[in-house]
């Protein structure tokens, strides 16, 4: 390694990976450590980390082997990194590095820190277990929960998931529900795990969504609190929240048809609710908490980031997830309520593109995750009058039985009977031909009607 390297290295500057120490000590050990349990790294010593210049270092020949053994003995499990001498200018600087380590996460006199851009960040008792179950390839969900068995789990509940599985096709299941949740491991050795529980159970699991209705930060118009098992509560979540939009229409001047267009995509409602289920701490008791404001909507859940994941990966579009309750990610997706491991963000961005005032922003806060929706003015691109009329709930009796998708599309024909699936795919945020398939389903169910042509007719609710 030459000096010019040696000065790239310094224009490059410290980051996720690289740190300059202009000495040996423990701080040099504790981000080793740090590297070790995110990406791996390199530190620079007998570089002067405040001016960014070669200082050197005076090293003997024991100097190396005593870094390494203290590096070994203050470690735990120890950890080994590679030791290079670089002489530059007549100084000398040596380079220490270590790679990620499989097994994580490594600690230095019993604490625990991972890199975060360019600095160290201590890890909370949840974050350490988080990290280790993540590097052993375990989640918390895939756990047997030893309070229950399988006759806790709700029969309906199974077989309408195992529909849904085969109906998607992404995977086939066995009718046999004990054969089916076998093979994809909700069950183990006779019992179901936490992820079983969570998506099937009978009884109140506790894992709540409070959903409110504000005027202001202290004056609350409407408040629910939504318990169940996590499909459920999912159905029952959405429709609640859809009971508070307000909609605006839109005329395109081509015809006197109105359009109605909620105030928020509701595909990107969808993927906020869906994600927050999905990725929640199960073992925090915190509910799920959904704020509805006159122009923002706020999604908390109790679990800050996993796997190494930061805020500002989230605002790219080509991030890597990994899923904290893995087996409750993997139902969502065979059930196709979520698309693809890391999209969702990308999808919510997309979902927005055609609001023209309106922002997504997510931070870490205490204990959980904030994602938010707000917006200046209540239109998309071609809105052309606004009502403040708040929508009328979906009637209880037509849509008990009625996925999310479904519901959208009631609460749409409800607004406005006229309206086509072209323009129902475009606000709901998938393709048509799930469209078609649902309005299918809802005419086998005598929910939906279609009166006249598709050109000049509408549809009609069956009440």
């Amino acid at each position: 390694m030459n000096t010019e390297y040696l000065h790239t290295i310094l224009k490059q500057g410290e980051g996720e990976t690289l740190e300059f120490k202009s000495g040996f000590n423990n701080e040099v050990i504790e981000t080793l450590v740090a590297f070790a349990n995110t990406k791996g790294g390199s530190v620079y010593v007998g570089i002067n980390e405040k001016n960014k210049e070669i200082a050197g270092i005076n090293i003997s020949k024991e100097t190396i082997q005593n870094w390494l053994n203290e590096i070994k003995t203050k470690t735990e499990p120890a950890i080994l990194p590679d030791i290079e001498k670089i002489v530059s200018e007549n100084k000398i600087v040596v380079k220490v590095t270590i790679k990620e380590y499989p097994v994580k996460p490594i600690a230095i006199k019993g604490r625990y820190y991972v890199r975060r851009q360019n600095s160290n960040h201590r890890l909370t008792v949840q974050e350490i277990s988080d990290i280790y179950l993540n590097s052993m390839q375990y989640s918390w969900d895939s756990y047997v929960c030893s309070s229950a068995e399988v006759e806790d789990l709700e029969e309906k509940s199974v077989s309408d998931f195992i529909n849904k599985v085969n109906n998607v096709a992404r995977f086939s299941l066995p009718n046999n529900k004990l054969k089916a949740l076998n093979k994809i491991r909700l069950i183990k050795d006779g019992k179901p795990t936490n992820a079983a529980m969570i998506l099937f159970s009978k009884r109140d699991m506790h894992f709540n969504v409070h959903i409110g209705r504000f005027k202001t930060k202290s004056l609350i118009i409407a408040d629910k609190i939504i318990s169940g098992n996590l499909y459920a509560v999912m159905e029952l979540s959405m429709r609640e929240i859809i009971s508070h939009l307000k909609f605006a229409f839109e005329i395109t001047g081509e015809t006197t048809q109105r359009t109605e267009i909620p105030e928020y995509p509701l595909g990107a409602i969808r993927e906020m609710l869906v994600n927050s289920l999905c990725h929640r701490d199960y073992t925090n008791n915190t509910d799920v908490q959904i704020k509805i404001f006159d122009n923002y909507i706020t999604f908390f859940n109790p679990g800050k980031l996993f796997g190494g994941l930061t805020v500002e990966d989230l605002s790219t579009d080509d991030y890597q997830s990994q899923a904290r309750n893995k087996l409750i990610a993997e139902a969502l997706y065979l059930t196709n309520d979520i698309e693809k491991y890391g999209s969702g963000y990308w999808r919510i961005r997309n979902y927005i593109a055609n609001y023209p005032t309106m922002e997504f922003t997510f931070k870490e806060t205490s204990g959980g995750f904030l994602t938010k929706l707000s917006y200046t003015e209540q239109k998309t691109t071609a809105v052309s009058k606004v009502t403040d009329e708040v929508t009328d709930e979906v009637t209880d009796e037509v849509t008990d039985e009625l996925n999310v998708t479904q519901l959208a599309i009631v609460d749409l024909i409800k607004q406005n009977p006229r309206i086509s699936t072209a323009k129902m795919s475009e606000i709901i945020g998938i393709s048509k031909r799930k469209i078609l398939s649902n309005i299918a389903k809802l005419k086998e169910k005598n929910i939906v009607k279609r009166i006249g042509n598709n050109k000049s007719g509408y549809w009609k609710i069956e009440t």
